[in-house]
């Protein structure tokens, strides 16, 4: 059986981060995912990505990242990894207002 392996695309900051992972899921903190295992390409060339580059210097020491779920665009399994990218926000996507959820139910203000 091969491994699993998930496409998370999310934003970030005002950019849309797409990364690969070997485990997703949904953390025991409210509102978060979970993200472990993350995956970047080994890169044979001497062609450096330097989206993929900020990537590995942002996630490359970390063992588990949560993500929001109200920044999450899309979550797909794949059957391999692909290259790991940050690009620019664009116009077709919109990060839902927040905050998602709020104490008390009238802005967290009694």
């Amino acid at each position: 059986m091969s491994k699993r392996i998930y496409k998370i695309i999310f934003i970030n900051q005002g950019k849309v981060y797409e990364i690969f992972a070997g485990r997703v899921y949904q953390a025991d903190l409210y509102g978060f995912i979970a993200v472990e295992e993350i995956i970047f390409g080994e890169r044979s060339s001497v062609v450096v990505d330097p989206g993929e580059e900020r990537l590995k210097s942002e996630f490359g020491s970390v063992t588990q990242s949560y993500i929001p779920m109200h920044s999450v665009i899309r979550i797909d399994q794949v059957e391999k990894e692909g290259s790991a990218k940050i690009t620019e926000l664009g116009d077709k996507v919109a990060q839902f207002p927040t905050p998602l959820y709020t104490p008390g139910g009238k802005g967290g203000k009694e």
